[in-house]
C-alpha cells in the first residue's frame, strides 16, 4: 500500500446550496470534479491521507476577526459557516498534531473580505483563512503566522485585516493589479505604521509562467520566511493562476501548482480562486495534495498541457526578476522605510473607497491607528456604505499595550449613538466583543 511521507489532513465542502448564480465561475461543480479526481487517483487510500468531515465556526469565531455591518446573519450563510469551520477543523487537526498537514477544499472563498464587511467583494463575504488563524491563535496560544497568498488576484482583505499586524506576515503573488481585479497590491503596499514591512506584495505581469512564479517562490518568500520564522505558515491556494483559468492572465500548470507546494512546506493550505473547473482543478488540487503528503505527482498533467504554449517570454522574466529584486529592497530597508512613515505621528489616518463589486455596494472608511512600539496599535474604523449602516468600529489587539488599551476604550465610551448606527469594540486582548447602543 502506498504510505504518505507526511500524515496530511483534507476536508472537502463543495456547498451545495450555495452559488452566485447557476452558471456563475464560483459554484459547487469546483470541487465535485476535484472529488471525482480525488478518487480517480485512489487518493483517499493512501495510508497518511486522512479526510475529516467539516465543523462549523462559532459566532464568536467570526467576530474575532469581522465587523459584520448590521449584523453576522445578514452577510453569512450555513454555508459560510460550513467553509470557514471546514479550515478550523483543518487547523485544529494539525495543531493537535493528528496530521502534519491540512489541506482544506472548501467554498465559498473568502480572501476578499475585509474586517469591516457589509456584502460581498470578489465572491467572498467572511475571510475564513483569518477566522481560521485567530482561532488558534485564541485555541493554542500561537503569535507569529505567516499567510502566502497564491492566488492569481491580490488578497486584499487578508491585506486589510492584518495591515496594523506586527505578528502577521501577509505575502501576495498576483496578476498585477493593473490588468486585474480587486486593482490593488502594489509593491507600495508594505502594511500600517506599526506593521511597515509586514505586508508584501510580489505583483507579476500577464502571461507569467511557472518559471516566474517558482522564481518569486525560492528567491523572495522562502528567505522572508526564513528571517520571520513563523510557528505556522498558511497558504491561500489560489488556483487562478493556471493557463486554461477563463478570468485571468497567467501560464501555472498543475505540476507547477504540485513544486510549489513542495517548496513551500505550508501546515494548512485552504483553496481560494480557480475556476477552470474541469480542465484544471481537479489536476492541481490533486498534485497540491499528493505534494503536501510528500509523494510523487509527476504523473499528473493536464490533457491538453503544451509547454510550448505557456513558456514565459524573455520580457516577462526580465519584469518578473526586476519586481522581485524591489521585494527583497523593501524588506531589507523596512526598519528605515517604518521611521520615514511614521515620523512624529501619534495618530496616523488614511481614508479608503471600497467597492463591493458582487453586491453593488459603496463603502467610504475613515481609519485612525495608534502609532506604538510595543504592539499592534489601537484602531477605529469609520465606516458608512450607501443606502446601509453608519458604524464606528474600534479594534484593540490582541497583545495590546496599556496606553492603546485606554485609548481603545477611549474611543468607544466616548463614541455618539446619535451619529452612528452601530458601535462596536472588538477586544482581542480579552476575547470579547461588545456593541453600544444606549445613548451618550
Amino acid at each position: 500500500m502506498l504510505r504518505a511521507k507526511h500524515k496530511t489532513g483534507l476536508v472537502f465542502f463543495p456547498a451545495f446550496d450555495w452559488a452566485i448564480s447557476p452558471t456563475h465561475p464560483e459554484r459547487e461543480e469546483r470541487l465535485l470534479y476535484t472529488q471525482d479526481q480525488v478518487f480517480e487517483e485512489g487518493i483517499l487510500d493512501i495510508e497518511g491521507i486522512v479526510e475529516y468531515k467539516p465543523d462549523l465556526v462559532t459566532k464568536k469565531d467570526v467576530q474575532r476577526v469581522h465587523f459584520c455591518v448590521p449584523d453576522l446573519w445578514a452577510v453569512m450563510t450555513e454555508s459560510h459557516f460550513i467553509s470557514a469551520g471546514g479550515a478550523k477543523t483543518i487547523a485544529m487537526a494539525v495543531m493537535d498534531k493528528q496530521v502534519e498537514r491540512g489541506f482544506a477544499l472548501v467554498r465559498p472563498p473568502g480572501h476578499h473580505a475585509n474586517r469591516v464587511v457589509h456584502g460581498a467583494r470578489g465572491f467572498c463575504n467572511v475571510n475564513i483563512e483569518a477566522i481560521m488563524i485567530e482561532y488558534i491563535r485564541q485555541a493554542y496560544g500561537v503569535n507569529r503566522v505567516a499567510i502566502v497568498d497564491t492566488d492569481c488576484h491580490h488578497g486584499d482583505g487578508t491585506q486589510d485585516i492584518y495591515w496594523h499586524d506586527p505578528d502577521t506576515l501577509f505575502i501576495s503573488i498576483h496578476q498585477d493589479g493593473r490588468t486585474l481585479y480587486p486593482g490593488s497590491g502594489f509593491l507600495s503596499e508594505l502594511g500600517g505604521p506599526n506593521a511597515v514591512g509586514r505586508t508584501i506584495n510580489i505583483p507579476l505581469p500577464p502571461n507569467t509562467s511557472g518559471e516566474g512564479i517558482l522564481h518569486a517562490i525560492q528567491e523572495v518568500v522562502l528567505p522572508i520566511l526564513k528571517e520571520f520564522q513563523p510557528e505556522i505558515v498558511v497558504n491561500s491556494a489560489g488556483q487562478d493562476n493556471h493557463y486554461s483559468d477563463p478570468i485571468t492572465n497567467m501560464n501555472f500548470s498543475a505540476q507547477g501548482y504540485a513544486a510549489l507546494t513542495t517548496l513551500l512546506k505550508p501546515d494548512i493550505a485552504v483553496l481560494e480562486g480557480g475556476y477552470a473547473i474541469e480542465g484544471a482543478l481537479p489536476y492541481v488540487n490533486a498534485g497540491i495534495i499528493l505534494a503536501m503528503a510528500g509523494m510523487d505527482y509527476s504523473h499528473l498533467q493536464e490533457p491538453d498541457f503544451d509547454p510550448v504554449k505557456v513558456r514565459q517570454s524573455p520580457e516577462v522574466s526580465r519584469w518578473v526578476h526586476k519586481t522581485c529584486d524591489k521585494v527583497l529592497e523593501n524588506w531589507h530597508q523596512r526598519r528605515h522605510l517604518a521611521e520615514v512613515y511614521r515620523g512624529d505621528h501619534q495618530l496616523m489616518s488614511r481614508a479608503r473607497d471600497i467597492y463591493y463589486d458582487t453586491d453593488n455596494i459603496h463603502e467610504h472608511q475613515q481609519e485612525t491607528i495608534r502609532v506604538c512600539d510595543r504592539c499592534g496599535g489601537a484602531l477605529k474604523i469609520d465606516s458608512a456604505a450607501q443606502g446601509m449602516k453608519h458604524i464606528l468600529a474600534v479594534h484593540i489587539p490582541r497583545n495590546v499595550c496599556e496606553g492603546c488599551r485606554q485609548q481603545g476604550y477611549q474611543w468607544f465610551d466616548s463614541a455618539d449613538t446619535s451619529q452612528y448606527d452601530k458601535i462596536y469594540l472588538q477586544d482581542r486582548s480579552g476575547d470579547v466583543m461588545k456593541e453600544k447602543t444606549e445613548p451618550s
